[in-house]
Formats: C-alpha cells, structure tokens, sequence
C-alpha cells in the first residue's frame, strides 16, 4: 500500500471513519478505511515472544526467558539481539506492532506479572529496554512500553489508586520508561489499568499530555491496556489514541455524539486520528498486508540465541564445598515436582505455544554419560496437572478431538459437528476462537480421548471452567462443574475454582474420558465487576492420590544410593500469572 498523506485523509475522512480509527476493529487489529486505503494493523502479546492472534490452539513461536531472567544477564547487547529476533518473530506473525516490553518498577516479589519486567532497579530496567526496542524497532517493527505506569500489583488493577508524591512518581515509576526514551523513541506505549492519585492513566491529562507528549516530547500511539479504557471525552482529551480491543465501548456512537455536542472538539479528535495514521505509515515498508498469514521460524540460530539468553540469565547464589560442576560420569537422581515440567513462562498475556520445551529432567539426562533416575519427591500443583498430553485420540496419537456443537448435548436433536479440532493441551482461552458455524455467543464442546494409566490407585480429576463443564470416564460423571459455581482466579480471574471428583482406575487398563463445555454464557457464576473475554475457557486434569509423606520418604532412600543428587523446585504459571497476586512469599505446598 502507499504511504498515506496523513493531512489530506484527514481532511477527507467522515466523523464515522475518523471515530472508527480510535478504537480496535477486534482483539488484535485496528479498524481499517478501504476507500482511502486505510489498512487495518495487527497487535501481538510480545513479553515472551509474539504469541500472535490466538490465545487458543495458537501458532507456535519462540520462546523467550522472561524479562526478569533478561534483567539478570546485565547485558545490553544481549537484549538488542534479543530483541532484533523478537522483530523477525512478529514478521513472521503478520504482526506490525509488538505490545511490549514491560517496565513497570517491581516494588514487591509478590506482583502477578512481575516476571514480565526486567528488574526494580529503574535504570537497570530502561537501559535494557531501550536496546531491545532499538533492535526490535530497527527491524520495522513497532514495541510498545508498557504499562505507563505504576502498574505493579494485580489485585484490584483496575480500581486501584496507586497514590505517590511527585518526587517518587519520576525518580522511580517513570525512570524506566524515561530512560529507555533516550535509547529509542518506541512508537507505542500502554496506558495503565490503575489509576495515579485518584484518576485512571488512560484518562489522566496531567500523565499521558504533560509529561508523556509535551515535557517529553514523544509523538507516538498511546493504547489503553486491553478493556482498560474508562471514559469517552476525558480519554480523548487527554490523549488516548486507541481503545482497545475492539468493538468498542467508549468511542463508536459515544464518540460521535461527544464530538456533535462539542464535549470533544474537532481539533482533538484529529489529533487522535494523525497518531494513529503516522504509525500506519511508519509500520507501511514492513509491507505486511492485512490478515497476513501466521507462520512459524524456528530456526538453529535462533534456537541458539534462546539458549544463550537463558544460560546467561542462571545466577548461582552458592557453589558450597565446589559441589559444582556435577560429574557427567556419576550416577544422578532428580527430584522435585519442577523436574518433568517445562515451567518455560509465567500466565496470562506472556503464555504462548513454544515451538518446542525441553524438561529439566529432559535436558540432565540428555547430558549425563551416568544412570540417571527419577523421584517425584512432592507434588506442588495450584490445580491438577492437564490430562491432556496423557490421553490418546482413537488413532492413537497423543491428545484429544475437540468438536464443536450448536447444541447442547441432550437437545435431543441430530447435532451437527461445525468444527473439528485435534488438540494435546487440555486447557484452552477461547476469547480469540472465532468460527462463522457457530450461531451466537452460546455452543458446545465435546472433547474426547482414551486414558491408560500406568499405576492402579485412587485418581483426582479437577475442572476449570469460564463456563460449565463436565467430566465422564466410561460414561460416569466423575466432575460436575455446571451448578453452584463459585468464582477464581484462572483466565484473568474470570473461571470458576477447580471443581474436584475421583475414580479408581487399574493400570493398563484404557478408559473414555469425555469433557462436555458449554460457553461463557451456559454458567450461572455471578461476573458483575469482571471483564468478559468472549465465549469463555476451560481446563481440566488429573493426578493419582498419593501421600506427600510417602513420596518423600521414597526420594530420601532413592537419594541415599545415587552419587549426585539434583532438585528442581519453584513456582509454574499457576502460581505466577497475570489477574492476581500471590499471597505470601511461601513455596508451594510440599515444598516448604
């Protein structure tokens, strides 16, 4: 597309199209003007890598440490290599502009998304992310510092009143974004969900206008967080660009009127509308068209630079009696409820689809020339482990049929099947699933598979649902999760707590698991004060009964026979993620 002369669109655009720009079309793109050749620009999660456009059955992508781990290397050059593969990852995604990095100063270990900043140390923090978003910005690609600002607790985020002094406001929250200012002039930045002193950053005039454009002197997009818009007139005047997600519900018709009744003058609505327009140009020679396809790189080299950043990330604390480096040669034992999985981020807007993980256990035994084996020690999960990667579809690959319903399962009517999936992971977000079969908000699912298990015992099966669901094995209903629902903190604080129930299963024997979903809007949980995120999620797992005091007791005298002994403890996305905080400073359950 040519570039476009920003001064005549305006001039030529209708109040209709000037309002449509201010606000996203849907989750991840901008609205786009056909007639003036105006297209539509496509946004993408970037604190760990750029998911692209679907939470749900997504396409893989790289992978990155988080933040923090990039905050521990000190390396500036590091993270401009970091952040030139970032650019080539959202190229590869059809992505124009990257929402990130995260700057927010950590004030507490116990902030949801503190994962996502690299550090609370200021100028450690805007030093690193002024280098990633050169690198990032030098490939074509728009980043977008994030979230200005004073966003460093969950809880309550966007109620919050973060109340500071000035001197404390610009010597600590601001520093970062100030200081990775001076590296590179990014073309976005994020509004805050909070507010600053009693007003919301998204409408906050003295934050966003003052500071951010006329004493810093920065010309580029200011977005809201996504639903963190809160006002029609007051964010446009204070400088609020772009609403998003799409469809809007401050702007639109609200927008239109203000402008018509002169609560928001002409002047100031084109003020938006030339932001917006400029980075439509500056992303123009990126030439990515609209609705690009998302592929996937995955390439040696980057492979490479991913290993290197994570190594480079490790901080020994303590090498006592030169334990260390382990002997590749001696015999191994790896304990601890970390070891089989593959913790490769924290929840919410950082999870992806990697392109591939490799365990702790995984990557030992690959290195280790002596007998490695393995002890659970203790089980630490927030919620059951997915059953998903342990279940078999009827052709025997590993996973589960995912098959989409207009009607409910006893309708009583020839239900007709509108879509077909084969998925391995049994939790899924379904804000982005978009399928034109389906009639309205309200469907079904019906995921299948076969479980063998491989120990006779008594077993925990656990469903999570922003909806309802239900779990049957053999047709049995071992999990209702339809009634009765009572609120939690999964998906963004919008799902239900872990419904639990049991069943004893025989090893070697093959069962049926069949999970039935209804969307969002079968559930009957009270959800006044929550965002809603489309038709809904759901999760479920499950996890042989055993006793903490006998596990421990086997890896002890496992322990007592191996020459090196390695254990893999800590926290996963269930206890690190964005929507809540955590509570106490405390390992999980198990591992204290």
């Amino acid at each position: 597309m040519p570039r476009i002369d920003v001064e005549k669109a305006i001039e030529e655009l209708t109040l209709g199209e000037k309002v449509a720009l201010t606000a996203g079309k849907d989750f991840w793109h901008t609205a786009s003007i056909p007639r003036l050749n105006i297209p539509a620009l496509r946004m993408s999660d970037g604190p760990n890598g750029v998911r692209g456009t679907r939470f749900f059955n997504g396409i893989p992508a790289a992978c990155f440490p988080c933040a923090t781990a990039l905050g521990a290397t000190w390396d500036a050059e590091l993270l401009s290599q970091v952040g030139n593969l970032m650019g080539e990852e959202a190229i590869a995604k059809g992505t124009h502009v990257v929402l990130g990095p995260t700057i927010n100063v950590q004030r507490s270990p116990l902030g949801g998304r503190g994962f996502e900043s690299f550090s609370e140390d200021g100028v450690l923090s805007g030093t690193l992310a002024g280098h990633f978003c050169k690198a990032m910005q030098d490939k074509g690609v728009a980043a977008t510092l994030k979230h200005f600002v004073c966003n460093d607790q969950e809880h309550e985020r966007m109620a919050v009143s973060s109340i500071l002094t000035n001197r404390a406001l610009r010597e600590i929250y601001l520093m970062p974004f100030q200081l990775a200012m001076r590296i590179c002039r990014t073309q976005c930045v994020m509004t805050a969900y909070n507010k600053i002193n009693g007003t919301h950053v998204s409408e906050n005039k003295a934050i966003i206008d003052d500071i951010l454009r006329k004493e810093w002197g920065w010309e580029g997009v200011i977005m809201s967080d996504w639903f963190g818009t809160y006002s029609t007139s007051d964010a446009i005047i204070a400088g609020l660009d772009i609403e998003m997600p799409g469809k809007t519900r401050w702007r639109g018709e609200a927008l239109a009127h203000a402008v018509s009744s002169n609560k928001v003058a002409q002047y100031q609505l084109d003020e938006r509308v030339r932001n917006v327009l400029n980075l439509v140009n500056w992303v123009e020679p990126l030439g990515i068209p609209e609705d690009a396809p998302e592929k996937a790189l995955n390439r040696p080299e980057d492979q490479a630079l991913m290993r290197r950043a994570a190594a480079e990330s490790v901080v020994l604390m303590k090498n006592e009696g030169n334990i260390l480096p382990l002997k590749k040669d001696g015999s191994l034992l790896v304990i601890g409820p970390n070891a089989k999985l593959s913790a490769y981020c924290g929840g919410g807007s950082a999870s992806l689809a990697p392109y591939y993980t490799v365990s702790p256990l995984q990557g030992v035994s690959a290195k280790s020339k002596g007998d490695v084996k393995f002890s659970q020690g203790v089980y630490s999960h927030k919620e059951l482990p997915l059953l998903g990667p342990l279940l078999k579809t009827a052709d025997g690959k590993p996973g589960f049929t995912f098959k989409v319903y207009n009607e409910h399962p006893e309708s009583g009517t020839d239900r007709e099947v509108v879509d077909e999936l084969h998925l391995l992971e049994s939790s899924g977000f379904l804000m982005d699933y978009v399928n034109p079969k389906i009639k309205s908000m309200t469907y079904y699912v019906d995921m299948e598979g076969s479980f063998t298990p491989e120990e006779s015992g008594v077993y925990d099966f656990g469903v999570t649902v922003v909806g309802t669901g239900r779990l049957l094995i053999d047709d049995d209903v071992v999990v209702d999760n339809t009634k009765n629902q009572k609120q939690g903190s999964a998906f963004f604080g919008t799902a239900t707590i872990e419904e639990r129930g049991t069943k004893e299963l025989n090893a070697g024997q093959t069962y049926k698991v069949v999970f039935q979903f209804g969307s969002a809007p079968t559930s009957d949980l009270d959800t006044r004060g929550i965002v809603a995120f489309g038709p809904g999620g759901f999760r479920f797992g499950a996890s042989k009964q055993d006793s903490q005091e006998e596990l421990i007791a086997r890896a002890v005298e496992q322990a007592k026979s191996a020459e090196q002994v390695v254990i893999f403890a800590g926290l996963t996305l269930e206890w690190e993620t964005e929507g809540h905080d955590r509570e106490h400073m405390d390992l999980p359950p198990g591992q204290r």
